[in-house]
């Protein structure tokens, strides 16, 4: 979604408009999936992800005041890049570690 509101989508309609092109692929144009994909340009793709990365990424000023909280945000980021289940584990275990004393940064 932040990749539509970044691209122009203001309303709640632009989602449904999608959604309904997305269902219509689906049920009536699955075979030929591949080839609609295939004529999308892997730069044009590419853009769009850029942008919906910034547009995320943007609210990483907000993550909070203190050090800690920016911390655990890189080290739960960092560690995510390569498996994002044990970065969120490991998040959490890093974040109760420093509310519990149990470390110290």
């Amino acid at each position: 979604m932040a990749g539509h509101v970044r691209f122009g989508a203001r309303t709640g309609g632009a989602l449904v408009i999608l959604g309904v092109i997305v269902t219509f692929i689906g049920l009536f144009l699955s075979d030929s999936v591949v080839l609609l994909f295939g004529m999308l340009p892997t730069a044009i793709l590419g853009v769009i992800l850029l942008f919906t990365g910034l547009e995320l990424a943007s609210t990483a000023g907000d993550i909070g005041a203190k050090k800690e909280d920016i911390y655990v945000m890189l080290a739960t980021a960092g560690i995510a890049m390569v498996n994002m289940g044990v970065g969120f584990l490991a998040g959490l275990a890093l974040y109760y570690a420093i509310e519990r004393k149990m470390a110290r940064l």
